[in-house]
């Protein structure tokens, strides 16, 4: 092979590079102000201990095989079972990612005939699953439940004669906005359609015992909802709440359930012991709403941003190259903070997206919220 040959590559990147949107890997450093890890429990105690017991008694890191093979290990199963439990659905079924189970989801379920109505928002796991499938798939502008309908309504004067399929995330990623769940859950009523909900940022922050936003919604039989592992609950994975028939499906028919390798028995022992701690802890939830809503007063008192009501703060920027000046700057202070840049937010709204989580404490936010102000009136002057 010639230099040549890799021409094309180092030309897209360099291109990425002219937009100031080239990515590089970063190690962490500094105070967190950037992780998913909500309510501290990546290094919980209580989680090492539970993983230190099953390897005790006996389970094995690596699960050997597909879920469909040899690799369908009992914690897999004891896991699927408590989640269904605690999550007050038919089924649960447990992947190695949210990302594997949005494109298991989408992919499968819909059926040619159908139709997907998307938010705009909604995560690029969804997006990839909604581009392997055979349904029709229309974009609607963000938690526009009219464009929600009115999508559906043409879809169906047009000739659809499948079921809509409603897909969006209970809290956004990167707005840190929840949806108007209720609202669209009649609507897949009345059109006889499926809601597909994305509880990533939600799971183990919001509702009774951290189940969710969904949680008044998950027990319908045509409400899907996807519970990430990785994120408040501070392990890895994630667990797909659905009618049985549904998981039944799945399993003959997702591609990448049946032909992946089942993820570590070790990580569901720990998800099940996640479950039990973010239930045993509403501590844990009251103290991050209480660093949220003062994070929240600080960004609103010295920057003029509007709360978005969660632990998740975006502090839109709107030019990449401004925004990772800004980041750099703020981890040469000692904040990690990361800037997030097109195609992951929509072109203009470069940001820095500011998390909020039992890793920091209010003095380090008022310090940090202090810092960013300052190297934002640095980039005006």
């Amino acid at each position: 092979m010639t230099s040549s040959a890799l021409a094309l590559y180092e030309a897209t990147l360099a291109g990425l590079e002219r937009k100031s949107r080239v990515r590089a890997l970063t190690p962490q450093q500094g105070v967190d102000f950037t992780s998913n890890d909500y309510l501290g429990l990546a290094d919980a105690r209580r989680l090492k201990a539970a993983i230190s017991a099953a390897i005790d008694r006996g389970v094995p890191v690596g699960a050997g095989g597909s879920r469909l093979l040899r690799g369908n290990h009992p914690e897999h199963e004891a896991l699927e079972a408590e989640a269904a439990a605690f999550f007050g659905v038919q089924r649960a079924l447990y992947f190695a990612s949210g990302f594997a189970a949005n494109v298991a989801l989408f992919s499968t379920l819909p059926k040619r005939g159908d139709l997907i109505v998307h938010d705009a928002l909604i995560h690029a796991s969804a997006r990839d699953g909604i581009s392997a499938s055979r349904a029709e798939a229309i974009t609607v502008p963000h938690n526009g439940v009219e464009a929600f309908e009115a999508a559906i309504r043409t879809w169906r004067h047009a000739g659809g004669k499948g079921r809509p399929w409603i897909a969006v995330e209970s809290l956004y990623s990167m707005d840190g906005d929840q949806a108007p769940l209720p609202q669209l859950a009649e609507l897949a009523d009345r059109c006889d359609g499926f809601l597909v909900v994305d509880e990533a940022h939600a799971t183990g922050v919001f509702g009774p015992d951290g189940r969710g936003l969904a949680t008044e919604l998950e027990s319908r039989c045509n409400v899907l909802v996807l519970h990430t592992c990785g994120k408040a609950l501070g392990v890895s994975g994630a667990l797909l709440g659905l009618p049985s028939i549904l998981a039944d499906y799945l399993i003959n028919r997702a591609r990448n359930f049946i032909y992946s390798t089942a993820p570590s028995p070790l990580m569901a022992a720990g998800v099940r012991e996640a479950l039990r701690l973010v239930a045993d802890e509403p501590e844990r939830r009251a103290w991050l709403e209480r660093l949220r809503n003062f994070a929240s007063e600080q960004l609103s008192s010295k920057l003029g941003i509007k709360p978005s009501g969660s632990q998740i703060l975006p502090v839109i920027i709107g030019d990449n190259a401004r925004s990772l000046r800004i980041a750099e700057r703020m981890r040469a202070h000692g904040f990690d903070i990361r800037a997030i840049r097109p195609p992951t937010v929509p072109e203009g709204t470069a940001r820095l997206r500011i998390s909020i989580t039992l890793n920091v404490g209010e003095g380090q936010i008022a310090e940090m919220v202090g810092q960013l102000a300052a190297a934002i009136a640095k980039e005006k002057a």
